[in-house]
């Protein structure tokens, strides 16, 4: 039962991490404000994140990066174009941004921005959360006839437009950014798969 407990404790901390970073930046959260947020005591932060705060932020990295790949993975399976399932993965992150008034961002960016050339531990962490989106996307091009250097090349073209495309909508308060990234990416995921064929 207590290690149930701890595990919800450590959960709910990685999860007010994750949100609070997406809000405030990592260098704008507190540890004090993460145990208020999760509701946990300030000790038990220190229990389930003996490192620190580096460590929790490594964590919510990690959450962060599971998330977006579900979507991504979700996302190519229910779609049948490459073109699709991008315009699917930019749908739903227009609506998050827009559902948050533009206050929530790409966290693994925020962490890589700011602690990228201080923190190896959080840079390791920012570099395997975008690979794993790459890998995936890089997969379902080479489903669709890409051969798979010009799929891994074009996958991570693809992630860092989405990235900058979601920097731009939150600058501008608005989801048009995203929309034009996915309209073009749907063209060029689209029209190469046609060709490669």
């Amino acid at each position: 039962m207590a290690g149930t407990k701890g595990v919800k404790t450590s959960a709910r901390l990685a999860e007010s991490m994750l949100e609070l970073i997406q809000r405030h930046g990592y260098s704008g959260t507190g540890l004090t404000t993460v145990a208020e947020h999760a509701g946990a005591p300030k000790g038990s932060l220190y229990f389930h994140f003996p490192d620190g705060k580096e460590a929790l932020g490594e964590k919510a990295v990690e959450l962060a990066a599971t998330r977006f790949g579900s979507l991504v993975t979700d996302s190519a399976s229910e779609s049948t174009t490459p073109g699709e399932a991008v315009r699917r993965v930019i749908d739903a992150l227009a609506v998050m941004l827009d559902d948050s008034g533009f206050q929530l961002g790409c966290p693994v960016s925020v962490v890589t921005l700011e602690m990228g050339a201080r923190s190896e531990r959080l840079r390791d962490a920012c570099a395997n959360a975008f690979e794993s989106w790459i890998a995936p996307v890089t997969e379902h091009l080479v489903a669709h006839g890409r051969h798979r250097p010009a799929a891994r090349a074009l996958a991570t073209a693809v992630v860092s437009m989405v990235e900058g495309a979601v920097i731009v909508s939150r600058a501008q308060r608005s989801t048009e950014p995203l929309h034009c990234a996915a309209q073009a990416l749907a063209v060029l995921l689209d029209e190469g798969a046609e060709a490669s064929v």
